[in-house]
């Protein structure tokens, strides 16, 4: 398969082997609606072909380089959606990332990407949802979420909140807040803590072959909260197995680009990016 993917509900999906510093530096300024993606965390994860153990500052000197280029392609009423997690005992780092980033982007949102949460409702059994990874410590607690930080040039995009809302619990709310678009509807902002649980899994190696992902789902509500349109140009800097381009694809964007230094990691987004392409034109 070619670098050069084409679909019948897009105009062209671009999945690019190669280091996305040079990749982005030969796109067009300006060029680029959206930016989701996940780099390395730099927490000594096992990817196939990077090592994940720089030193702080090196490491942070680098996530402004490639962070640069993502704000010379990005439109000036783009969103970059930034997914950043930590571990207990390196809680600082994402926060580190954002504030090193401060002379390029300002931060108009911090979503929480809740992976898993227990609640009690009232007058009901307490219920616990989603996946989480377990840790045996004295000291801290399991962490059940990452950051995904909302960065922008201006500060002040406009969003379609409702376009990843949810329903009122109280109906009588929907005329009272009808001001959200000058109309009722049932219909209200989600708010920035999204939970979105991995899907279950049979096998790692086969169903999730890359050791930090985040799921489509999170990418396609990112899109969608920017403002879904078809003639929307996505980017993924470090695209892993390609959520972010299946993402794009259900979103029904004219084009995705896509960088991926792993040879493996790209077929791998390749093989499902075509998948995905089957599932949403049968026929085709």
């Amino acid at each position: 398969m070619s670098d050069l993917f084409v679909q019948p509900f897009a105009t062209a999906f671009d999945l690019r082997a190669g280091d996305c510093l040079a990749g982005m530096a030969a796109l067009p300024a300006a060029s680029v609606d959206v930016v989701i993606t996940s780099p390395p965390y730099n927490l000594d994860i096992a990817y196939a072909s990077y090592r994940d153990d720089a030193p702080r500052e090196e490491y942070l000197d680098w996530s402004y380089r490639w962070a640069a280029e993502v704000q010379r392609v990005l439109k000036p009423a783009g969103s970059f959606f930034l997914n950043v997690g930590a571990a207990p005992a390196n809680p600082l780092l994402p926060h580190e990332i954002v504030l090193k980033l401060q002379p390029l982007f300002r931060l108009q949102n911090t979503l929480h990407w809740i992976k898993s949460i227990t609640v009690q409702p009232r007058r009901a059994p307490e219920i616990s949802v989603g996946h989480f990874k377990p840790i045996n410590s004295k000291r801290y607690l399991t962490d059940c979420h990452e950051y995904v930080f909302h960065l922008t040039k201006t500060g002040s995009v406009p969003l379609d909140r409702l376009a990843v809302g949810v329903e009122y619990a109280d109906k009588s709310n929907i005329a009272r807040w009808a001001h959200t678009r000058g109309e009722a509807r049932d219909r209200r902002c989600r708010g920035n803590n999204w939970f979105i649980p991995y899907d279950t899994i049979k096998n790692r190696h086969d169903d999730r072959p890359h050791p930090a992902t985040f799921p489509a789902q999170l990418a396609e509500w990112c899109i969608k909260l920017h403002g879904q349109r078809p003639d929307l140009v996505v980017l993924d800097p470090f695209l892993g197995i390609g959520h972010s381009a299946t993402a794009a694809a259900a979103c029904e964007v004219e084009k995705f680009i896509g960088f991926e230094i792993d040879p493996g990691y790209l077929a791998e987004a390749r093989t499902r990016l075509e998948t995905k392409s089957q599932m949403l034109n049968p026929k085709s």
